[in-house]
C-alpha cells in the first residue's frame, strides 16, 4: 500500500479525489486524527500480531508435554496463524477496496474470531485441534480485522507512509521484547490451557477500548472505482522484487521458530531462549523503523533491500551456525533482528517504485504479503523435514543434539543470500 510521488492532500489509496471536500477532511501525514489512528493501530499490531510471532515459546513448551511431544509438525500451529495472515492479503484487500463502508464491521467480526481461537485452543487435546484454533481461526480473524485498519492508515499517511509503516512494523518488535518472557513464565506455572485463556482476556482488555478510535479519513466515496490496475504485472521490476521477497519469506521465520529449542540444545536453558527472542524483537523495533524511515528519503531502495537481506544472511551463517554459547547468539539476534526485519518495512516503497497508481500499490502490497506468507506456511513442514534429515548427522557438533539444526541454519542463510542476489539483476535506478 504505497503512495504517489507527489500526492495532494486529497489523494488516497482508495483512488479518491475530493476537490470540493478538502477543507472538511482531516489533514494527512500529521495532525491529531492521523496520530490517534496510527497509535491505535500500533497497539493492535503489537498485541495481536506480536502474539503469533512469539510462537517459538509455545513450540518449545508443546514439544515437552506428553500430549504433543515428539510431533515434528508442532511448528505448523504458529506458521498457520502467521501464514494465513500473509496469504489472505491478496483476497481481503480487493474486498476492502470494493466495500470500504464495511471496514468497521469487518473489525468487529475478525477481532472476536482471534479471541475465540485462543479460547477454543485452550481446550485442545490433539495437535490438529491446536492447528485449527490457535492457528487457522486466529489467522483468519487477523486478516479480517487487520487489513481494514491498514487501509485507514493509508488514508492518513501518504508522503510519510514509509515512516508510518516502519512504526507499525516495529510494534510487533516492541511486543516481542516482552511477550516471549511473559508467555514462558505463564506456560511454566499454569500450562497452555490457562495461558491461552489469560492471553484472550488480556487482548480483550487492552485492545477492546481502542476499537472506537479506528476511524478512516474518508468513510465512503461513492465515486471510487473498484477496479485495480494490474499493468504492473508486465513490469520486470515487480517480478524481481517478488522473487527477492519470496526467498526472504522462505528463510526469515526459522530463527524465531527454533532459537528457543536451539538454546536448550546447547545447554542454555529455556529462559535464555526466550531472552534471545526478546532481544531480537528489540532489535527489530529499531531496524523496521529506521529502514522504513530511510525508504522515504532519497536513498537507493535497491541498496537498502540488499543490505537488509545480505547482512541477515551473513549473521545467520557466521554467528548462529557456529554458536555454542550465549554471546554469539546475542550478536546474531541483534544483527538478524535489525537487518532482516527491516525488509518488510520497505514493501510500501517497493510498490511505489513499480507503480504510483493507488490501486496497483494496494494489489502489490497484498502480493508481497502473499509471497512472504508462502515461505511462512512452508516453514513448518520444511523445518520438520530438515530436522528429520539432519537427525543422523553427528559431524556438526559433538556431545549433544545441536547438529540436527545444521540444515535449518544453512537453509535460512542460503534463502536470504538468494533474496539479495535476486536484486543483483536490476540495472535501473530505483527511487527511495
Amino acid at each position: 500500500m504505497s503512495s504517489p510521488e507527489h500526492p495532494s492532500d486529497i489523494e488516497l489509496d482508495l483512488g479518491t479525489t475530493f476537490p470540493d471536500q478538502s477543507s472538511t477532511l482531516a489533514p494527512i501525514d500529521g495532525g491529531f486524527a492521523a496520530w490517534r489512528l496510527l497509535l491505535a493501530a500500533f497497539v493492535f499490531e503489537a498485541l495481536l500480531w506480536g502474539f503469533p510471532l512469539s510462537y517459538g515459546v509455545f513450540q518449545e513448551y508443546y514439544a515437552r508435554i506428553p500430549a504433543f511431544k515428539d510431533n515434528p509438525y508442532i511448528s505448523i500451529v504458529g506458521t498457520s496463524a502467521s501464514g494465513i495472515s500473509y496469504l489472505g492479503a491478496p483476497v481481503i484487500i480487493p474486498i476492502i477496496r470494493r466495500f470500504p463502508r464495511y471496514r468497521k464491521k469487518m473489525i468487529l467480526v475478525g477481532w472476536p474470531l482471534c479471541i475465540a481461537g485462543l479460547v477454543a485452543g485452550s481446550f485442545a487435546d490433539e495437535l490438529s485441534t491446536l492447528i485449527l484454533t490457535q492457528g487457522i481461526m486466529y489467522g483468519t480473524g487477523f486478516i479480517i480485522f487487520y487489513y481494514p485498519i491498514l487501509s485507514m492508515v493509508d488514508e492518513f499517511w501518504v508522503r510519510k507512509r514509509g515512516m508510518a509503516y516502519g512504526l507499525l512494523c516495529s510494534a510487533s518488535g516492541v511486543s516481542g521484547a516482552v511477550t516471549p518472557l511473559v508467555l514462558q513464565a505463564l506456560l511454566r506455572r499454569f500450562g497452555y490451557r490457562t495461558t491461552l485463556k489469560g492471553v484472550a482476556v488480556a487482548l480483550v482488555a487492552l485492545t477492546g477500548p481502542l476499537i472506537p478510535l479506528l476511524k478512516g479519513r474518508i468513510q465512503e466515496n461513492p465515486n471510487a472505482s473498484p477496479r485495480t490496475d494490474w499493468s504492473f504485472l508486465k513490469k520486470r521490476l515487480f517480478w524481481t522484487y517478488s522473487m527477492s521477497n519470496l526467498f526472504m519469506g522462505m528463510g526469515f521465520f526459522f530463527p524465531s521458530l527454533y532459537l528457543p529449542s536451539y538454546a536448550s540444545s546447547i545447554g542454555l536453558g529455556i529462559t535464555k531462549g526466550a531472552l534471545l527472542l526478546a532481544l531480537m524483537s528489540i532489535s527489530q523495533v529499531a531496524g523496521q523503523f529506521i529502514f522504513g524511515y530511510l525508504s522515504d528519503k532519497k536513498l537507493s531502495l535497491n541498496t537498502l533491500i540488499v543490505a537488509s537481506a545480505l547482512v541477515a544472511a551473513v549473521a545467520t551463517l557466521g554467528a548462529w551456525g557456529p554458536a555454542r554459547s550465549l554471546s554469539p547468539l546475542i550478536v546474531f539476534v541483534l544483527l538478524y533482528g535489525f537487518f532482516g526485519a527491516g525488509y518488510t518495512a520497505m514493501w510500501a516503497r517497493m510498490a511505489s517504485s513499480v507503480s504510483e497508481e493507488p490501486s496497483a500499490s494496494q494489489a502489490m502490497f497484498g502480493l508481497f504479503n502473499c509471497g512472504k506468507g508462502i515461505g511462512n506456511v512452508l516453514a513448518g513442514p520444511i523445518g520438520a523435514g530438515l530436522l528429520r534429515w539432519s537427525s543422523g548427522d553427528v559431524g556438526y557438533d559433538v556431545g549433544n543434539d545441536v547438529g540436527i539444526y545444521k540444515s535449518v541454519v544453512i537453509f535460512t542463510g542460503v534463502s536470504l543470500i538468494l533474496s539479495a542476489c535476486s536484486l543483483g539483476t536490476i540495472h535501473v535506478k530505483l527511487r527511495g
